[in-house]
């Protein structure tokens, strides 16, 4: 059986959480709570292409506030 999360050929979510994290997901699966919908379903390499040009910083949401609550 394929991985569901690796499979060529599906048609793939990208999702986002509150700390601005980014994930491939399954079109056919239900989106996870805390979760939302960013781009819509799309071949895997559209969704991964996706994610490489926007989700350019990796740190969580609430380490970029906490760095920038530092700073000033």
């Amino acid at each position: 059986m394929t991985n569901p999360f690796e499979n060529p050929n599906g048609t793939y979510l990208v999702l986002i959480n509150d700390e601005g994290q980014h994930s491939v997901w399954p079109e056919f699966a239900e989106v996870p709570a805390g979760w939302t919908v960013v781009k819509p379903a799309d071949t895997r390499e559209a969704a991964l292409a996706y994610i490489e040009e926007t989700w350019t910083d990796m740190r969580p949401a609430s380490l970029v506030k906490a760095m920038a609550d530092t700073a000033s």
